[in-house]
C-alpha cells in the first residue's frame, strides 16, 4: 500500500502544472548559452579579416575555432562540473558569464596570434562553466518527459547564438572591423551574468522526479563506471561527438568558404548565415527535442532515431553546398542541413541524463561535452583547415571547398551509424539508472 502511495504521489508530481518560475529559468540559461555561441560563433565571420591582418594560415585559424579552444574548454569542464554538483550552479553559471564575456571583448585588443590564441583561451574556460551546471538545473526543473524538449529549447541557445554571431559579427566587421566587433559583442554577457545571480532561483535536486539526491557526492570514478558500462552511452556520445565534427567544420568554414568561393562580403553573408544556421537550426534543435519525446512513449529508441533520420536526410544536401555553382545555389542548399544539423542535442543530453543518479548529472553533462568537443570542436575545424592548406597547391582558391566536401559527408554517415547503435541498448540501459 505504501508502495503504491508513493508511485501515486510520484505521478502527480510529474503530472503536476510547471510552474512560470521554471520557464523564466529555462527562458534565462537559453540566453545564456546563446551568449556562449555568440561569443564563439563570432570568429568565423571575422576570420578572414584577422587571417589578413594577422597573417595567419587556415591551420591557424582552426586551431584559434577548433583544438586550442577545446582543449581548455574540456579540460575546465569536469572539475567545473564536479563542483556544481555539489554546490550553488546558479552563481557558477553567472560567473562564467562574466568570464567569457570579458575574455571576448579583450579579444579586440589582440595584436598577434598568440596574444588572440590566449584570450580564447580564456572564452573556453569561461564556457566551460556554462552548460553542465545548466544541464543539471533543467533536469531538476522538467520531469523526463518533457526533458528532451526542455533541453531542446536550451540547445537552441546555439544557433540563436550562431544567428546574431554572423549577422552582428558579419555587420560590425564591414562597417567598423573586427576588433570593434568582438568589444561590441563580448560586453553585454557582463550584464547578463548579473541578472542570472539575481533572479533565478537554485532548484532542489530532483525535485521534478519527486526524488531526494543524496548527501554524498559520488566520485568522478563512479560516474565513468556508469556511463561506461551503458553501451548505449558509448555510442551516442560517438554519434553526438561525430556529428559535432561536421557541424562545427561547417558553421565554422563556410563563411570562409562563402567569401573565397563565391566573392560574398561579410555583411550580405552574415545575413545569410544567421537565417540558415542560426534561425533555421533553432527550429530544428527544438523540433528534435519535442518531436522525440512524443514518439518515445511508444519507444525509447526514437531519441537515438531522429538523429539517425536527421543525418541521412542533410547529408547530400551537405555535399552539394561545397559543389554546385552559384551563391544562392550553395546558400539554398544549406537550408535543410542548417535546420537538422543540431537536433540531435536535447536528444544526447537527456538521455545521459536518463542514464545515471541526480548528484552525477553535471558531470555526466561534462564528461559527455567533453567527447563532443575534443573530438567534433577540437578536430573538426582543425582537419578542415590543415586540408584546406594541403590542398591549395593543387585547387588555389577552391580547396577549402574540397576539405569539406572530403570530409564532412563522410563524418555524417559514420556519426549515423554510432546513433543507429546506440538505440539497440538505450531501453535497457535506461532502467538500470542508479538513483
Amino acid at each position: 500500500m505504501d508502495a503504491d502511495k508513493q508511485r501515486n504521489d510520484k505521478n502527480q508530481v510529474l503530472d503536476s502544472k510547471i510552474p512560470g518560475a521554471a520557464y523564466y529559468a529555462l527562458g534565462v540559461l537559453t540566453m545564456v548559452y546563446s551568449f556562449n555561441f555568440i561569443d564563439r560563433q563570432l570568429l568565423a565571420i571575422l576570420q578572414e579579416s584577422i587571417k589578413a591582418d594577422l597573417g595567419l594560415k587556415d591551420a591557424h585559424l582552426g586551431l584559434l575555432t577548433g583544438f586550442a579552444f577545446a582543449a581548455f574548454y574540456v579540460t575546465a569542464g569536469i572539475p567545473i562540473a564536479r563542483w556544481a554538483d555539489r554546490a550553488n550552479r546558479r552563481n557558477i553559471v553567472a560567473l562564467a558569464v562574466f568570464t567569457w564575456s570579458f575574455m571576448t571583448s579583450i579579444s579586440g585588443l589582440a595584436q598577434n596570434f598568440a596574444q588572440l590564441l590566449l584570450a580564447r583561451i580564456g572564452v573556453g574556460v569561461g564556457e566551460a562553466g556554462g552548460s553542465p551546471p545548466s544541464h543539471s538545473m533543467i533536469s531538476d526543473i522538467f520531469p523526463p518527459q518533457k526533458r528532451a524538449t526542455a533541453m531542446g529549447l536550451y540547445s537552441s541557445g546555439v544557433n540563436i547564438g550562431i544567428l546574431f554571431g554572423f549577422l552582428l559579427g558579419g555587420w560590425l566587421n564591414e562597417f567598423f572591423g573586427w576588433r570593434v566587433a568582438f568589444v561590441v559583442v563580448g560586453l553585454p554577457g557582463i550584464l547578463l551574468a548579473i541578472i542570472v545571480r539575481f533572479t533565478i532561483t537554485e532548484p532542489m535536486r530532483g525535485q521534478s522526479e519527486a526524488r531526494t539526491a543524496s548527501v554524498t557526492q559520488a566520485p568522478l570514478t563512479e560516474v565513468l563506471y556508469v556511463l561506461w558500462s551503458r553501451h548505449s552511452f558509448r555510442y551516442l556520445s560517438m554519434g553526438a561527438a561525430l556529428n559535432a565534427f561536421a557541424g562545427y567544420a561547417t558553421a565554422n568554414w563556410t563563411a570562409s568558404f562563402m567569401i573565397r568561393s563565391h566573392g560574398m562580403t561579410t555583411g550580405e553573408l552574415g545575413t545569410w548565415l544567421a537565417l540558415i544556421l542560426g534561425l533555421g537550426g533553432a527550429i530544428g534543435v527544438i523540433a528534435g527535442g519535442y518531436i522525440s519525446d512524443k514518439l518515445s512513449k511508444r519507444d525509447k529508441r526514437w531519441y537515438m532515431w531522429m538523429p539517425v533520420l536527421a543525418l541521412v536526410v542533410g547529408l547530400p544536401f551537405t555535399a552539394a553546398a561545397f559543389t554546385v555553382d552559384g551563391k544562392y545555389m550553395a546558400l539554398a542548399c544549406l537550408i535543410i542541413p542548417g535546420i537538422i544539423m543540431n537536433s540531435y542535442l536535447g536528444n544526447v543530453i537527456a538521455m545521459s541524463h536518463g542514464l545515471v543518479g541526480l548528484s552525477m548529472r553535471a558531470t555526466a553533462s561534462a564528461i559527455l561535452f567533453f567527447i563532443i568537443n575534443i573530438i567534433g570542436l577540437g578536430l573538426g575545424p582543425w582537419s578542415v583547415g590543415l586540408l584546406s592548406d594541403l590542398l591549395t597547391p593543387s585547387f588555389g582558391g577552391a580547396a577549402l571547398g574540397m576539405a569539406l566536401l572530403y570530409i564532412v559527408p563522410a563524418i555524417m554517415m559514420m556519426s549515423a551509424l554510432f546513433f543507429y547503435a546506440a538505440s539497440r541498448n538505450l531501453q535497457r540501459d535506461l532502467s538500470l539508472a542508479p538513483d
